[in-house]
């Protein structure tokens, strides 16, 4: 048997000479012609158990990632917010799996790859369609942003209806309303976050996130509070009727040593935006905003249990918006209720780390 083994292996390493010898696909063609055969014979099946049990891992994580505990760091929050780029392990254990003529783990990987497909294949497509009743954009605008003339003019560009700017400063607040009021007439400013519009607003007030917390909290003056608000909710006046519009910057995360993925204040924040929007009496809403998660993230499921993703019905993609410069995840979300989505995209980067996110919305 040793001896057949050996003259099938030479004649497979003759097959990866062919006349295009030292060619890639050439060599490519060969290994995996050496794959198939080899799963013709028994033994090979044993070949390869750790590429067997890492693809069987990779799947099981993927379909089971609700179920990882957030108890140990918050793991199960950060993996749904990697989520999407597991499947970046599917070529490398494959790689593995040619290399190693191991059938079995070929097999093996059918399974992350069905999971991944069903949690993201429908964003592989184009589901976007043309003409649109209202368009909004959401932009955290960046604290450090360095031009927020340039960022405001770019924003103008874009010819939303109702744009939202998120992290805005004392310093830059001027700059925006001066460089955005001849095409946005309307506009309201809740602390550091904004809504300036071509439809006229009403009913404008700040939406109590919880950014304060603790014993501290209720000592606190109102004025300052609201100085730093990070929520607002408003009524735009359109041509269909009244649409309620949240804006809101959740809390930042961190990823360090010691805490795991850190989340408490966006957690909390997302709890409390939550309860707001399930007491909106409004049956069309739209919600503008940096949440710093996806809405994979199991955080956020008191929000998107009622609300749905611009991106995910009517996008090309993820949309990834965060870091600006190379982005790998998307955290600046446009979530509806009660009006249909019609597109979604992501704009080019400004002098912000995110980028603008947009949609086209109807009735």
């Amino acid at each position: 048997m040793a001896q057949a083994d050996t003259a099938e292996t030479e004649r497979d390493d003759a097959e990866e000479r062919p006349a295009d010898a030292g060619t890639w696909r050439g060599g490519v063609r060969a290994r995996v012609r050496r794959v198939v055969r080899a799963g013709s014979r028994p033994e090979s099946w044993k070949r390869g158990p750790v590429l067997v049990a890492l693809a069987l891992l990779l799947g099981l994580v993927m379909l089971l990632h609700a179920e990882i505990p957030n108890r140990i760091g918050n793991l199960g929050s950060l993996v749904e917010n990697l989520l999407p780029w597991l499947g970046l392990f599917v070529p490398v254990l494959l790689a593995g799996a040619v290399w190693r003529r191991s059938p079995s783990a070929v097999v093996a990987l059918l399974l992350p790859v069905a999971v991944w497909l069903n949690l993201f294949g429908g964003l592989l497509t184009d589901k976007s369609h043309p003409g649109a009743d209202l368009t909004v954009v959401s932009h955290n605008v960046g604290a450090d942003n360095p031009d927020p003339a340039g960022t405001a003019r770019d924003l103008a560009a874009s010819k939303a209806d109702v744009l939202a700017l998120e992290e805005l400063t004392q310093q830059a607040k001027g700059t925006y309303e001066k460089e955005l009021a001849k095409a946005y007439p309307y506009h309201a400013v809740q602390g550091t976050v904004g809504l300036w519009s071509k439809l006229p607003l009403s009913d404008t007030r700040p939406v109590d996130i919880e950014t304060d917390y603790g014993p501290l909290a209720a000592t606190k003056p109102e004025a300052l509070k609201l100085s730093y608000s990070r929520a607002l909710r408003t009524t735009v006046a359109t041509k269909h009727g009244p649409l309620a519009v949240y804006v809101a910057h959740l809390g930042s995360v961190r990823v360090n040593p010691r805490a795991g993925f850190w989340t408490d204040s966006r957690d909390r924040n997302a709890q409390a935006l939550a309860r707001a929007i399930a007491a909106e009496q409004n049956k069309r809403v739209v919600l503008l905003g940096d949440l710093n998660g996806t809405t994979d993230d199991r955080a956020f499921a008191g929000i998107t249990s009622r609300l749905r993703s611009a991106q995910v019905a009517a996008g090309d993609g993820f949309g990834f918006t965060w870091p600006a410069e190379f982005p790998m995840v998307r955290i600046d979300q446009i979530l509806v209720r009660g009006v249909k989505p019609e597109s979604s995209w992501v704009l080019p980067a400004t002098g912000s780390d995110h980028r603008p996110v947009a949609a086209g919305i109807g009735w």
